[in-house]
Formats: C-alpha cells, structure tokens, sequence
C-alpha cells in the first residue's frame, strides 16, 4: 500500500503577543524624520479609504478608495492632541518625494 503523505497531527500557531496585535491594529504606524522634523505617517488600505482628501504634496484629491499615508507631527510644542487634529492625508508618492 502507497504511504500517505498527509499529516498525522496539526500543529497549533503559537499564539501572537498583545503587542503584536496592537501593531496589527494600529496599520503598521512608524514615525520618520523629515528636514530634521519627526512625523508620524500611518498607512491607510484602499478599502479603509471613506473620505476624500486633498493631499498637501500635490493639492489633488485623494479619492475614496485610495490607499494612502495619514502624517502629523512626532514632535510638536503644542502636545499630542494639537498635533493629530493637524493630520493630513497624502498620496504616498507624494509622501515620499516630499
């Protein structure tokens, strides 16, 4: 009789650290420094996208369904909460030729 390939027993994931979930969550957030500034810049997914924006970069629309980058300052005098309301949204080559 031929021998089965298949696997006897399932092996079980080792379960994710809460802090990788957090990270999962948060959309892979990492904070870049630009001209000596230090921004926080959060992936947003296409399917994530409910509003239009106008990208700083190139003053064009970024549609619904678009991917694209959220910044605001890592830094900023004014504390945290002035610093996310003045998020902006960016195309992500704009983001990054900027």
């Amino acid at each position: 009789m031929p021998r089965s390939n298949r696997p006897r027993g399932r092996r079980r994931a080792p379960a994710a650290e809460p802090d990788d979930l957090s990270r999962l969550l948060s959309g892979w957030k990492r904070t870049e420094t630009r001209r000596g500034i230090a921004w926080n810049v959060q992936p947003i997914s296409a399917d994530r996208a409910l509003k239009d924006y106008v990208c700083p970069g190139c003053g064009g629309a970024v549609s619904i369904g678009t991917a694209h980058l959220v910044t605001w300052r890592a830094d900023g005098v004014l504390g945290e909460a002035a610093d996310l309301a003045a998020r902006r949204h960016w195309h992500t080559h704009c983001w990054s030729i900027s």
